[in-house]
């Protein structure tokens, strides 16, 4: 059985971190599909805005190192990228669009 209080946790570590060109944290965006608590650590699938996002790799890089650090090693994060269905602005949750000063939907 997963552990439900390291899921919250991990859901609770990528609420601070923040997309560095919006300034809105990964999940208020809804970047971050599901986690799940494997025997070997979490998997965490994820997108970004855009495959082409400029700031991916610090980005993921944050992630990973903030949810390796709820972990005792061996166990690690593993980062699932997905870009089906492409992110759209309608995963953001109302937090987020507020944040962005957007009131019910996208501009």
């Amino acid at each position: 059985m997963a552990d439900e209080t390291l899921i919250q946790q991990a859901w609770d570590c990528l609420r601070e971190v923040l997309d560095p060109e919006l300034g809105v944290n990964v999940v208020d965006l809804g970047l971050v599909e599901f986690i799940q608590e494997t025997a070997q650590g979490l998997l965490v699938r994820m997108t970004l805005t855009s495959a082409a996002c400029p700031m991916a790799d610090m980005l993921l890089d944050d992630v990973e190192d903030r949810l390796n650090a709820l972990l005792t090693p061996p166990r690690e994060t593993m980062l699932e990228l997905s870009f089906n269905p492409p992110w759209t602005p309608e995963r953001m949750s109302a937090a987020g669009r507020e944040q962005l000063g957007w009131q019910a939907g996208p501009p």
